[in-house]
This record gives structure tokens, C-alpha cells and sequence, in this order.
């Protein structure tokens, strides 16, 4: 069920143990787990893709890393950096399935997580419906303490209400708790004082409290934040400890890094502490993946479509760098209605992400119609191709039934796909339902998932003010390459690029990422000469608090970095923008000459027009900490031995093309012996061990000197 993959091994002898220096990575996703191993000295990487183990991800973990290992012929102590990413922290907020969770709060907020922010996500919805709490009511219990907006203690905290507070959180088998305190985000003394209180005296409970985990203004988002926080942070920590257990008992010496929603990486101990910092952790990696990608063929402008077994994600990338954003939300009611889900302040790579993966499940609605997604087959049972026990269609059975796929070629031919049982859950599920034919129903769930996707990366992207008639999209993922082609051409795009080893992509993305640390607290008020030496004071604490972040990362004070960023607004707005501030201190910084008109060009930027008569206000202070970006160099092919590109085709066999009027004999080209400066047309299908990419009519295809696939369409 599984396959290794040396993209480079066909020409270079082996390593012997111990000569060379590794990094590793490692990404969970819903149907597979993906790894990387690079070897950073000559640029060589390994990949390997398997099942991903539900009930205990580890298992294919530790499957991943010992076959890497012993493929590269290396000991672990030459593995120098672990990353990982996983989407754990996201499922177990979806699913539901975290710890029994408690809120403590200030008297009279206690129903902040029902009430919101009074606002209905749609207006004309009489029976609209709102994500429950992750904290029931009775658990969710009052202190009657007070701090000001401006930080001063109204009424001090009397711990000994605390008492049965922690009775009834022991009674009630509660596993962790939030502390949320009203502003706090200005003065913690009571947070900090109550969180220490409930680590004493409810040994093993996990606490988080809001001047830790989200220091920023409003109540709702900070305790929906912190919440979400104390929620997963039980099963995170079991889980992280025992991955870290598990690759040192390997012999793995060196520290285990995960991947940020921001994009950067974080230590262990700090990701256990924070889980709700992973919540887009897989995506991102993708994402920088395709920056990387971006930058070494020289294609700063790009969109990025990774599609999994389970999901697929899209983001934009321009001038060689992806979109931020400082909320996010979860488990939304409706995935496209902002507002229907739960919100996290955490700073993320702004992506947009639905169900539509290649095991996404097929159905006939109530009235009759297709649909697909956003349910997934996941790894077990699996598509109904797979032979585990899967009955219902999915993606991945539409596009065997269609030719894309070889049955007998899927991972590296260490999985064999059944035609028969795709074709049966199809013809029993869809076709018969519908009264049509075996053919249109495989290619009208092939058509409707692509749709789908066309029509969110449209909406992605034209939100952000973008041509993508410029642009290429970079695919990658176990299924991004067979629909990039049909979305990027719906989309009028330039053509695609798939990576070589794309259906490991992501896993790579994790090497590119620096040590990076998000640091935030609201300091909301007019922003003037007069509070310059105030805000000065909190960006340095903050980066005080990075640059002890970064130490314990091992990051030298030589390669530390720190990037200033402020939540600006006009005076009297209730909505922000974020700065990045280009000064290293605000000492002798010109409120009205140097910061006004960043902010107005920035605000027209956004929204077309700034009003350039009225005051600003600053609502938060961020400070961005961050080590150095690994070098990471992909070996070039430029020295191969060109070979025929008729040589590559391993077979030609029937796939499915509309436009070209159906079944057209299209040849499958074995990608590992695709040699730089190989050019042939569409349509065509090129298979490797870990993905399959799906080429159209007219289009020409030339592979660069780093094998990648370069799609240009006619």
C-alpha cells in the first residue's frame, strides 16, 4: 500500500551511513501520509507515500521514516531536521472529537461563545443555523473580576471563588480549561494569576489562557480562540510527545519542528502548548512549496492547487508571496459563508479549502441531481477501487473509469486499483439512479468536482483583485495533477506546472519553511506622536519574547529576524488593516509624514479609496520572529543524457477526452525517464509513483532542467 521514490537515484551510486546531512518531512493527510528526504549536500530527494493509519497515525510514520532511511542508506543520526505538519488539530475541530473543555470567565460574559457578535451570516435564512460551543453551558463558569479597556484593575480576583470552580471542572471530568478574562489582552495579572491557581490545584488539566494564546482585542474571536485552544490541546500533546518518542527511539537526535498556519515552523514543546497554531498546517506546506517552485523557474505570480485524497486547497500567490491572514475560521456551517464557522485569531496563509478530493464521495441528491463531496471515503474504507472494503463512488473510481489512471501503475504498482469495483459502485450508486450510462456518470463526477474547484479558485482569486489569464497554476498533490488541466483551462489560464514527485509536494514545502514565531497584542487608541514611546515599549517586549522563542529553537542572535507589523484603522472604524511597519524603532518616526501615508496607500490598495481627512487608530501590535529560510537546493538534471521522448511511453491506452469527441488512444509516459528538454503534445497521460498528471488537447509540454512539467496551452 505504500511506495518509495528516489527522483534522482537512476544515475547516483549509493550513500554510505553517516557521510551526509538530511532533513526530513513528513505531512498526515486524510487518505495518505507523504514524506521528503533531502539531502541537503547534493540536493537529492527521496520521497515515499502510503495509507495514512487513522487509528494511530503513527504507525505509517514510522513506516515513512524507516523506509527513507534505509533506502538512503544512511543512519538516522545524519537526519538533521524533522518537520512535520497534520491535519489532527483541523479534523478533531470538525469532528468534534476533542477534550472535555471548561470556560472560566469574567461574571456576566459567560455566554460570549453563543451570542457571538450578534450578526447573522445570511439575512434571509429564517432557520439559520449557528455552530454549537465546543463548551456546554454548565461548563462554562464565572469569577467576579474586572480589569478596565485601559488595563487597570477595577475589581481584583479572589482566588478562593475559584475552589468550586475546580470542584465542579473535577467533578464534571473535565480534561481542559480555557481562562478568558475581560481585557485582558491589556493587563493578564489575573489570567496568569487564575491559570497557575488551576495548574496547582487540578494536576494534569491543560490550561490555556488568553493573554498566552490570542492577546487581542475582542471578546468573541479570543474566547472562540482560546477555547479552541483547550480543546484539542490534550489529544495534541499525546500525540505530538509520542511522535518525538517514537523518532528518538529511531535514533533521531535533533529536535522535531511542525508547521505553522503562517508558514513558518515551531518546536515541539511550543506547538503542544499553542495546537490551535497547526489549524492550517498541511496547506500551508503546500503553499510554500509552490513559492519554492515559484522562485527557482522564475514564476512569481502563480495559483496554488493541491489536491489530496481529501480536500482540495487553493491560494494565491503574487510577486512570489502568498496572502496573509490574522483570523481564520472553522468548521463552518457553510463553507462558503463567512461567519457560519468557528473563529481562531491566528495569523494563516490566506487559502481557501473545500471537500473535494479523490476520495470524495458521490451521491444523488433528494432532488435527483450529482453531487460530490464534501464527505470522503478517507483512507478506510477508501475509494471503492481500492479494495478495503469501500462501496460508495468516489473521485479517484470517476477518473479509473475514465483511463486517467492506471490500475496497475497506481503508487509505483504497489497498489492495485479494481476497474470492476469502480465501475459496479458507479453503475449500482449514480448511473442507474439517474438513468444514464456507466460513462456519463463517471464523467459527470469528474465534471462536477472540477467545477466546484473552478468556481471557489475564481472566487479566491477575484476577491484579491487578480488575472489568473496571466498566471499559471502550480498542482500538485495525489490528484491535483489529473484535474489541473480541465481548471486551469475553465479559468482561461496560461497553462500549469506540475512538480516532479507532485504528489509529495507539501512534505517538501515543510524543508523551505524558517523557524518563525507570531507575536500579537492589542493596544487599542489613537494612534499619535504622544503614544510613539508606549507602542515602541510593546514591540520591544514582544520581540524580547521572540527572541527567546528562537533560542530555545536554536537560532543564533546573529540569524534572528523580526518583522513589525501594526492593525491600523480610521479613526471610528470597526475594521482594520495590517502594516507592515519598515522601521526597526519609532524613535523619530513622523506619525502624519512617515506612518499616514503608508496606511493610505495600503488602505486604497485594498479597498479603492482611503479618506485621507481622518485620523488613525492602532488596534494591535504584531511582531513577527523568524530564524533563517533553510537553503534548500533541488539537483538539477542539466547533465543527463537527453533520451527520445518515444522512449518514455510505457503504454497507450484509452482515456477520455470530451472536446477531442471521447475515448481518444493516448499514450502514458513514464516520467522518470523523461529527461530535460522532452517536449510533446497533448493529450497525454504522465504517470510516476505518487501522482498522475492528466494533459489535454492542444497543449505542448516541455520538461525543465529541475523536471518539471511545463503545460502551455494553444
Amino acid at each position: 500500500m505504500s511506495t518509495v521514490t528516489d527522483v534522482r537515484s537512476r544515475r547516483r551510486p549509493s550513500r554510505q551511513r553517516g557521510r551526509a546531512r538530511f532533513r526530513f518531512g513528513f505531512d498526515i493527510g486524510g487518505t495518505f501520509t507523504d514524506f521528503v528526504l533531502v539531502d541537503i549536500a547534493s540536493g537529492a530527494v527521496r520521497t515515499y507515500k502510503t495509507l495514512t493509519t487513522p487509528r494511530d497515525p503513527s504507525r505509517a510514520v514510522m513506516e515513512g521514516w524507516r523506509a527513507l532511511v534505509d533506502q538512503a542508506d544512511v543512519g538516522a543520526e545524519s537526519v538533521e531536521m524533522a518537520v512535520h505538519g497534520t491535519t489532527l488539530i483541523t479534523n478533531a475541530l470538525i469532528e468534534r472529537e476533542g477534550a472535555q473543555t471548561g470556560l472560566i470567565t469574567t461574571k456576566g460574559f459567560r455566554d460570549v461563545l453563543e451570542m457571538r457578535k450578534e450578526m447573522r451570516y445570511d439575512i434571509y435564512d429564517l432557520l439559520i443555523t449557528l455552530p454549537e460551543p465546543l463548551v456546554p453551558r454548565p461548563l462554562r463558569l464565572e469569577v467576579d473580576e474586572r480589569v478596565t479597556a485601559s488595563g487597570e484593575v477595577l475589581r481584583p480576583l479572589d482566588l478562593a471563588e475559584l475552589e468550586p470552580i475546580a470542584h465542579k471542572l473535577r467533578k464534571e471530568g473535565v480534561e481542559a480549561v480555557a481562562v478568558c478574562f475581560l481585557h485582558s489582552y491589556r493587563n493578564p495579572v489575573h489570567e496568569r494569576a487564575a491559570g497557575e491557581w488551576l495548574r496547582q490545584r487540578i494536576p494534569g488539566i491543560a490550561v490555556s489562557i488568553s493573554s498566552e494564546v490570542a492577546p487581542e482585542i475582542r471578546e468573541y474571536e479570543r474566547t472562540s480562540t482560546t477555547v479552541s485552544n483547550a480543546y484539542v490541546q490534550p489529544l495534541a500533546e499525546t500525540y505530538l510527545r509520542s511522535i518525538g518518542e517514537q523518532l528518538r527511539g529511531e535514533g533521531f537526535e535533533h529536535n522535531l519542528y511542525l508547521m505553522l498556519s503562517s508558514g513558518g515552523i515551531q518546536t515541539l514543546e511550543t506547538a503542544a502548548r499553542f495546537p490551535i497554531r497547526l489549524v492550517e498546517s498541511g496547506p500551508a506546506a503546500g503553499v510554500l512549496a509552490a513559492v519554492f517552485y515559484g522562485k527557482l523557474i522564475g514564476e512569481s505570480d502563480l495559483v496554488s492547487f493541491d489536491m489530496g485524497g481529501t480536500t482540495a486547497k487553493m491560494c494565491l500567490i503574487k510577486d512570489g508571496q502568498a496572502a496573509m491572514a490574522s483570523t481564520f475560521e472553522i468548521a463552518r456551517v457553510h463553507r462558503f459563508k463567512r461567519g457560519s464557522g468557528l473563529p481562531v485569531q491566528v495569523r494563516s496563509i490566506e487559502l481557501i479549502e473545500i471537500g473535494a478530493g479523490g476520495g470524495s464521495i458521490a451521491r444523488v441528491d433528494e432532488l435527483g441531481l450529482l453531487k460530490v463531496g464534501p464527505s470522503s471515503a478517507g483512507a478506510e474504507p477508501g475509494p471503492a477501487c481500492y479494495g478495503l472494503g469501500g462501496t460508495q463512488p468516489t473521485v479517484t473510481d470517476a477518473d479509473l473509469v475514465l483511463g486517467y489512471l492506471n490500475p496497475d501503475n497506481f503508487l509505483g504498482g504497489r497498489m492495485a486499483l479494481s476497474l470492476e469495483a469502480a465501475e459496479e459502485a458507479i453503475r449500482s450508486v449514480i448511473a442507474e439512479p439517474m438513468g444514464i450510462s456507466l460513462l456519463d456518470a463517471a464523467w459527470g463526477i469528474h465534471q462536477v468536482v472540477n467545477e466546484n474547484m473552478t468556481a471557489a479558485t475564481r472566487i479566491h482569486v477575484a476577491e484579491r483583485g487578480a488575472d489568473v489569464r496571466r498566471m499559471r497554476m502550480i498542482a500538485f498533490g495525489g490528484a491535483g495533477p489529473v484535474h489541473a488541466d480541465a481548471i486551469a483551462r475553465a479559468l482561461k489560464m496560461r497553462g500549469t506546472i506540475i512538480p516532479s514527485s507532485a504528489g509529495v509536494t507539501s512534505a517538501l514545502g515543510f524543508l523551505t519553511a524558517p523557524a518563525s514565531f507570531e507575536l500579537a497584542r492589542s493596544v487599542v487608541g489613537p494612534l499619535k506622536e504622544s503614544r510613539l514611546d508606549e507602542l515602541e515599549r510593546v514591540y520591544r517586549e514582544l520581540e524580547d519574547e521572540g527572541r527567546a522563542l528562537l533560542a530555545g529553537a536554536g537560532v543564533s542572535e546573529q540569524e534572528m529576524r523580526f518583522v513589525r507589523q501594526a492593525d491600523l484603522r480610521h479613526a471610528g472604524q470597526g475594521h482594520d488593516i495590517v502594516l507592515e511597519l519598515p522601521y526597526a524603532h519609532l524613535h523619530g518616526v513622523d506619525v502624519e509624514r512617515d506612518l499616514q501615508p503608508l496606511f493610505y496607500e495600503r488602505y486604497e490598495n485594498v479597498f479603492g479609496h482611503a479618506h485621507r481627512h481622518l485620523s488613525l487608530e492602532i488596534v494591535t501590535c504584531r511582531v513577527t520572529a523568524s530564524g533563517p529560510v533553510p537553503a534548500l537546493a533541488i539537483e538539477t538534471e542539466e547533465d543527463t543524457e537527453a533520451l527520445p521522448v518515444e522512449q518514455a511511453i510505457r503504454d497507450v491506452r484509452d482515456a477520455y477526452f470530451r472536446e477531442a469527441g471521447g475515448f481518444v488512444a493516448t499514450p502514458a509516459y513514464e516520467r522518470a525517464r523523461l529527461t530535460p528538454g522532452a517536449t510533446f503534445t497533448g493529450p497525454a497521460v504522465v504517470e510516476e509513483k505518487d501522482s498522475t498528471a492528466v494533459v489535454g488537447p492542444r497543449a505542448t509540454v516541455v520538461v525543465d532542467r529541475f523536471l518539471n512539467l511545463i503545460v502551455t496551452f494553444e
